[in-house]
């Protein structure tokens, strides 16, 4: 298969996880390839996602590295032959990599759990709260390019806005309910759409009050989706320069029981909406 210019977060995954089947059989590079019938350099470039692989090269180098995981090969397999060119395409070259990467992760994603301390979660986001926030954060960009990254946001809402929505769950501060990113109506609206978003089935929004004492978890913004397998989540957090997309599995297990944490803190979801109301009542 030719080389990748750019390969996308995900066939980086599927590459890192055929590396670690290899490392935990105790195989080099090099004694992989030749199972392939390949060299080192083609294995580098399969294993960093720069060339893809086929579901066939995927079964025998799992059945060579004695894993014995079926529904973590079917898995890998289904990721080395898919296809899906989706909404986000055409915003590639556009915008930032990472905004591709994580609709597209969004999109296979089982399920999306998130923590939101400062901001209202990017899916429950309205088009002005979407656009304050881009333009103040980035006051250089030209209305044109704010305009595209609200554009793009409010795509992406389609995992939980449209027909075959996927269960998804969030825990929010109240800091971020309150903060004004946009003007008292716009504010009140946003509030609005938390509330309507939290009535669906396969939504539940938990808020943490100010009230609660020893809360220390301010750190703890993340986005948590659910992949085929649990050894293949993700979580995705904002780093200083950029998005930064979480995938060893001791960092895993640490943000699932950071997230219970944070969830088993908040109030429960009657109560939560409770506030929420009490909120939108108060602008």
């Amino acid at each position: 298969m030719p080389a990748r210019r750019n390969p996308t977060a995900r066939q980086v995954r599927l590459g890192t996880e055929l590396r670690r089947l290899r490392e935990a059989a105790g195989l080099k590079a090099t004694e992989a390839a030749a199972l392939l019938g390949a060299n080192s350099v083609q294995m580098s470039q399969i294993e960093s996602g720069i060339a893809g692989v086929s579901e066939q090269r995927v079964r025998r180098l799992a059945a060579n590295y004695a894993c014995t995981d079926i529904a973590l090969i079917n898995a890998l397999a289904a990721m080395a032959t898919d296809r899906t060119r989706g909404w986000w395409e055409e915003y590639r070259g556009v915008l930032p990599a990472a905004y591709q990467d994580l609709a597209e992760l969004d999109h296979h994603a089982r399920f999306r759990k998130e923590v939101a301390v400062i901001h209202v979660p990017g899916l429950l986001q309205t088009e002005d709260y979407a656009r304050a926030l881009f333009a103040y954060m980035n006051p250089e960009f030209p209305d044109s390019e704010v305009a595209l990254r609200v554009e793009h946001r409010m795509k992406r809402r389609v995992v939980i806005d449209g027909p075959d929505p996927t269960p998804y769950e969030t825990v929010i501060h109240e800091a971020a309910l309150r903060i004004r990113v946009a003007g008292r109506a716009a504010s009140r609206a946003q509030l609005g759409r938390i509330l309507e978003v939290s009535e669906a089935d396969h939504v539940t929004v938990r808020v943490i009050p100010f009230a609660l004492d020893d809360f220390a978890g301010a750190g703890s913004t993340m986005v948590h989706l659910g992949g085929a397998v649990p050894r293949l989540d993700t979580v995705v957090r904002d780093a200083p320069h950029g998005t930064a997309f979480i995938d060893s599995e001791a960092q895993l297990e640490h943000f699932r029981k950071l997230f219970r944490r944070v969830r088993e803190e908040a109030l429960s979801p009657e109560r939560s909406r409770d506030l929420i109301h009490q909120l939108a009542k108060e602008l």
